[in-house]
């Protein structure tokens, strides 16, 4: 099975990525974690991505595309995958060639965003150099100005189920859990 979560960033994507990794038994796979791991590297590679997440910028579609295909290509993911950060344009949507089952959007206003990621403390932030007001606000600008496209994209494919973000953790994963279960590929509003 292959699951994308697409929402702003604090929406919980990574929350209810670990939650279904663990109950469907299929891996987790976060672009922002790779990219804050190749970021740590001490190559151009990793200190161009380290500098552009940093500004709260995205990483391009060509090498964002190249980057997720690869960990795709792993053996851990023949079975399927849970995929957080991923696709952030139109453009990595229509080129992404992996195939895709589910993509729920998980909906959180700007605010209710802000406020969730002012308040991560303890490991949540650890390491975390991208989490700066500045950086946060422009990756929320991003998302509205590049990701919406990606929502309407699967919106018009019947692949999206849009899911009420600011919800408790457990509900969110109840909507999920139901409509997966139920395995239709329509477009539906929770």
């Amino acid at each position: 099975m292959k699951i994308i979560l697409i929402g702003i960033q604090g929406a919980g994507k990574s929350t209810q990525g670990k939650l279904l990794s663990e109950k469907l038994y299929i891996p987790y796979l976060s672009t922002g974690h790779i990219f804050r791991e190749l970021a740590k590297e001490h190559t151009p590679q990793g200190r161009y991505i380290k500098e552009t997440m940093n500004a709260g910028y995205l990483i391009p579609d060509a090498k964002t595309l190249e980057i997720v295909s690869e960990y795709l290509h792993r053996p851990e993911y023949v079975k399927g995958y849970i995929l957080d950060g991923f696709p952030r344009t139109s453009h990595q949507a229509e080129k992404f060639e992996n195939g895709v089952d589910h993509v729920f959007y998980l909906k959180v206003s700007d605010r209710e965003a802000l406020w969730r990621l002012s308040y991560r403390t303890g490991s949540e932030a650890d390491g975390r150099e991208d989490e700066t007001l500045s950086a946060i606000r422009k990756r929320i600008e991003l998302f509205h100005h590049h990701t919406e496209p990606v929502i309407e994209f699967y919106r018009k494919h019947h692949k999206l189920v849009e899911v009420d973000g600011e919800e408790s953790i457990e509900k969110i994963h109840h909507t999920i859990m139901e409509h997966i279960h139920s395995d239709k590929n329509v477009t539906h509003k929770q």
